[in-house]
Order: structure tokens, then sequence, then C-alpha cells
């Protein structure tokens, strides 16, 4: 009987696979806006994924997936909306592994994945709002919420002695979303916040925003914003005025952009961004140099798993139908099963394909909870001689 039912489901994942020769998936990043410089390498950690998939020729029986790029801006709703609606009536995606910021993520989610049931996977979308947003169960993301970014972030810096800062986020539901978290964990834990204001990205000058939170004080400035927008740009005032010295540098600060602007001139500051120690991510940054990019590069590794379970849920569910393999990227992701790693997708595959269970690891340690949110782990980084330089994980 055992075998009567794995033919019968190797059969219709053959004639799934025979009805959809070609999947679509959709790849919604910033391909302009204030993470450009990052979404290069997270473009190509999805990428990679998909070309491992077709590479071991196993998904639903010798399907073929081909990825199609559409630009999220980050902070543009409606272009991030006309983008991802052109994906799904335009192209006929299956899922879209992105978007990347937080605002974008749940416009796009509440005006197309939901009513047209596309499954979104997320590798960078961060706000805490979105763990509880009607997603209809489509709505996953590989990177931790801010909730818990907040929390280490009053961590690292009372670690470090620092008892008072001044915050400032940019005005979006991201930065208000981590503004919002870190005061709450910082006082919590016996620290002040002397100010938190918002800033507007796209201004040439910081200077009247840096008044303000100088005036407050603080032995250091937060800045929840862009690397390659106000974020910078509020640096540049601070350092410009003396003002501040020493910035405590989130995730959407963490780009090789900031530090080739400012070099050793922030050496000093520290920060966060998602990040592990784990062997995955020693295994995924060599894959990544492989294909010519670099595999630590923020939310890079998030990207090539948040891909990867999207297409290993379809051969769990022996569908590509979204309606179907929604229900299984919690079952890929999680125990029990065999583990698997960066460059074991072919491996993942098999098992599925033979009804077995596997525990998918990958470049982050995935551990899907909740609402489908990752339970994650954060590097811990200081600027020295003008670098990024790891100096733990938590």
């Amino acid at each position: 009987m055992k075998g009567l039912l794995l033919a019968t489901a190797v059969g219709a994942v053959m004639a799934s696979a025979a009805a959809a020769e070609t999947i679509k998936i959709g790849i919604e990043l910033g391909f302009t806006g204030p993470i450009e410089s990052l979404t290069p390498a997270m473009a190509a950690g999805a990428e990679t994924a998909i070309k491992e998939i077709n590479a071991s020729g196993k998904l639903l029986g010798g399907a073929t997936v081909e990825p199609v790029r559409a630009d999220s801006t980050c902070v543009d709703a409606a272009a991030a909306t006309a983008a991802a609606e052109r994906l799904v009536t335009g192209e006929g995606v299956k899922a879209i592994m992105g978007a990347d910021c937080s605002g974008v993520t749940g416009a796009v989610l509440q005006n197309v994945a939901v009513p047209n049931g596309i499954v979104m996977i997320s590798p960078s979308a961060t706000s805490p709002a979105l763990s509880t947003v009607e997603d209809n169960g489509l709505f996953f993301r590989t990177a931790p919420s801010d909730a818990r970014q907040g929390e280490v972030m009053a961590d690292i810096i009372l670690d470090r002695g620092i008892k008072s800062v001044a915050v400032t986020y940019t005005n979006n539901d991201y930065g208000k979303g981590l503004a919002d978290s870190f005061k709450s964990a910082f006082e919590a834990k016996g620290g002040s916040v002397t100010i938190v204001a918002a800033h507007e990205d796209g201004k040439a000058d910081y200077s009247a925003e840096v008044a303000a939170l100088a005036s407050a004080g603080g032995d250091a400035l937060v800045v929840a914003g862009y690397a390659d927008q106000g974020g910078a740009g509020i640096i540049q005032a601070a350092l410009d005025t003396g003002a501040f010295e020493t910035f405590v540098l989130p995730d959407g600060m963490v780009s090789e952009s900031l530090t080739d602007r400012f070099g050793t001139d922030i050496d000093g500051s520290f920060g966060q961004n998602p990040g592990t120690d784990s062997p995955g991510a020693a295994m995924f940054a060599e894959i990544a140099k492989a294909e010519g990019f670099d595999g630590t590069s923020p939310y890079a590794g998030e990207s090539y798993d948040a891909a990867a379970l999207i297409l290993l849920a379809m051969q769990a569910a022996g569908s590509d139908d979204p309606a179907k393999f929604k229900d299984k990227v919690m079952d890929v992701a999680n125990a029990p099963g065999e583990k698997i790693m960066p460059g074991e997708l072919g491996k993942a595959l098999d098992i599925l394909a033979s009804g077995g269970d596997i525990d998918y690891v990958g470049a982050t340690a995935v551990e899907l909870i909740g609402g489908g949110e990752a339970a994650g782990s954060y590097r811990e980084f200081e600027v020295k001689g003008g670098k990024f330089v790891t100096v733990g994980y938590r």
C-alpha cells in the first residue's frame, strides 16, 4: 500500500511539473532607493538558490524556475504595489521573494499578495507591525522582527557602558517600529533616551535635525535610518558640527557605502544586523564567493533562505499552487527532519519527493516561529579602521 501511495504521489508531482514547466518567482527588492547598495547581493542570494534548484533538475519532477526582478524602491508604496501587480498579473509568478523594507512589504502584502493568494517571504522587512498583520497564512520572513532588534541593541549599548542616547529614525514603518522597540527596551533596562525624533529622507541638509538632537544631549546617537539616504546625512551633519562622535548603527545603516563615505571618522561607532556564526553562514559565504558576490552582505543569506523555502515548500506540497504550498513553509523550515545546509537543496528535494521530512537550516540557521517569522540572531560589530569588524553574535 505504501508503495502504491508513493507512486501516486510521484505521479501527481510529475503531472504538476508537466503543467508548469517554468515556474516564475518574483524577486522584489529596492534596486533603486535608500538601500540600493544592499540589494545586488540580496538578489544574487535568492537567484543562487534558484540556480541550485534548477541545476538539480529535481523540483516537481523537473520544473525550471525563472526569477523575475521588480523594483520595490524600498520607500514608495504605490510603486512597489504596481511592480508586484505586474509580477502577478503580467508575469504569473507563484510567489514573491520580498519585498524588502517594511512599509512597501506591508503594502504589497495587503494590496497584491493577499487578494491574489500569493506567498511572500521577505528577507529583510523587520517592522514589529508585520507580526500581527492579516495575511491569510501567506506571509513569512527570514529576518527577525525589530521587537527583538530593539532588545539586542539596548543590551549592546548598555554593555559598552553608555547610559544615555539620543535617537533619530527615518520617518516610515521600519524607522518608527525600531525606534519604539528600542526606547521601550532601553528604558526598561535602566537607560535614558533624551529624545526620539524622526527625519525625512532625501534632504540636502540635516543641520536642523542634528541641532535638536544635540540640544537634548546623549553619550551616543542611535541612527535608525538608511545608509544611502537620510541616515548618512544625519551622520554628516553631526560630524560637521561636532554634535556627536559615536553612532549606534542598526541594520539599515550597515552598508559599505557608509564606511566608504566616512572611513575612520566614525571609528568607535557600533551596532548590529541580523547574522549568525553558524556553519551554514560560512558555507553560504563560500558559495557566494564562487558566484561572484559577498555572502556576508546584510540580508544576502536571508534572501537565499527565503527563495529556498519557497521552492522546498512547493516540493513538500507536490504543487506550485500557493494555496497548497503556503501550508508547507513552516514544515520545511523547522524540525523534525534531516538538517539541510546551503548547497544541499538538491538533497532536500530528493528527501521531500520520497515523502521524508527536512529541517531547513540554511545560511541563517532558520527557525520560523509564531506567524511565520524568524527567531533570529544578530551580528555585533564595531567600526575599526574605517571598516565594519565583527565582535560577536547575540
